[in-house]
């Protein structure tokens, strides 16, 4: 009677480790389920970390670019007063209204100049189409033909 009573079916140790195993180790289709999301939140934290990267980075360049305008503006300012020197300088030499004429009509004169040069490059430019390629593309079009056809 004690063996019937006191009998109770002891897993062997091998048993036991095997099943512990099993139920510690994630199924094929749990590790596929893991692998999804864990690459799904990567690629999201991925994405956000891209996009705070390119808002600072934005923000320093419009920064930047504010700070370049700001020194066109100076340097306007700057070109003002050196023109100003200059009438003044010329001014000791003859009479302030023939120096401030003088500067003017140099001033214009240098504005005429570099204004035909710009007209040069921009009708150097016209038409917008890129010629010489589609020249390129009409012989090759008529090579093409030539060729077929004979």
């Amino acid at each position: 009677m004690s063996e019937s009573s006191g009998s109770t079916a002891v897993p062997s140790p091998s048993a036991t480790s095997s099943a512990a195993s099993s139920a510690a180790e994630p199924s094929s289709a749990e590790l596929i389920t893991r692998l999804t999301q864990q690459s799904t939140e990567l690629i999201r934290g991925e994405l956000k970390l891209a996009q705070a990267e390119m808002t600072e980075k934005a923000k320093h360049a419009g920064v930047g670019a504010g700070l370049f305008g700001g020194a066109g503006l100076i340097a306007l300012y700057g070109v003002g007063a050196l023109i100003a020197t200059i009438i003044l300088a010329l001014s000791l030499l003859m009479p302030a209204w023939l120096a401030a004429l003088i500067v003017t009509v140099v001033l214009f004169a240098i504005a005429g100049v570099v204004a035909l040069i710009g007209k040069k490059q921009v009708s150097q430019a016209t038409p917008a189409a890129p010629k010489q390629a589609i020249d390129g593309v009409k012989r090759d079009i008529d090579t093409v033909k030539g060729g077929t056809s004979a």
